[in-house]
């Protein structure tokens, strides 16, 4: 079993090696970042990877799969749970499915939604994505080769790349309008900026607890 993960920071990495471990009694897995390394197996995971795996390579594996945050076959493409977030939904659709030469068509295995309460801030929204990530694995590992995946239905949409760009605020905007905007962006990779006399300042936001009642304040 080869895990195909071609960002080394993402927030997901920690989670798979994790993961790797749990299942090491149950099969021998890698985690690699190039195409060139993933070998040959029963089991290709693609995950957080950014490289195009084309069909000589994938028919090396009896499932080659992919993890997509959206409730296909809409929102294909690019951070969908980072878009879903900033459009005010507050239940996103993990899907595992069949990895084609078109992004995000292939057939469908299983479905995990996660649910948000608009409090989460970056690191817990990854978490609890990233906990779902696993768990498609691990039904992966249990069910897909006695189980038949279902065709993707309906109009597609799609997501198109976040860039830098897509984080920047504006300094007269209020917290109230930008909230959903610091809680999705990356502080590591991708942290929420305003130009201001001048200069650059980057924003995080953090999650400290629970308010304060007015009687304790």
């Amino acid at each position: 079993m080869t895990i195909l993960c071609s960002d080394p920071e993402h927030p997901v990495n920690a989670m798979l090696g994790e993961w790797a471990e749990r299942v090491s009694d149950r099969a021998e897995t890698r985690l690699v970042r190039e195409v060139e390394d993933v070998g040959e197996g029963e089991f290709l995971f693609l995950i957080a990877c950014q490289q195009i795996v084309k069909k000589p390579v994938r028919d090396r594996f009896t499932f080659t799969l992919v993890v997509h945050a959206s409730e296909l076959p809409k929102g294909r493409g690019w951070s969908p749970h980072v878009w879903q977030i900033l459009e005010g939904r507050t239940e996103i659709q993990v899907s595992l499915l069949n990895a084609e030469d078109a992004v995000d068509t292939g057939a469908i295995w299983h479905v995990i939604p996660v649910q948000f309460d608009g409090t989460e801030v970056h690191d817990e929204i990854h978490r609890r994505i990233s906990e779902a990530t696993v768990e498609l694995m691990s039904w992966a590992l249990d069910n897909c080769p006695t189980t038949t995946p279902t065709v993707q239905q309906g109009e597609p949409s799609y997501y198109p790349r976040r860039t830098p760009a897509d984080s920047q605020v504006q300094p007269d905007q209020t917290i109230a309008e930008i909230f959903d905007l610091l809680r999705v962006a990356d502080p590591a990779r991708y942290p929420a900026f305003f130009d201001y006399r001048g200069h650059r300042y980057t924003l995080t936001l953090r999650r400290l607890g629970p308010a304060p009642s007015q009687e304790d304040r």
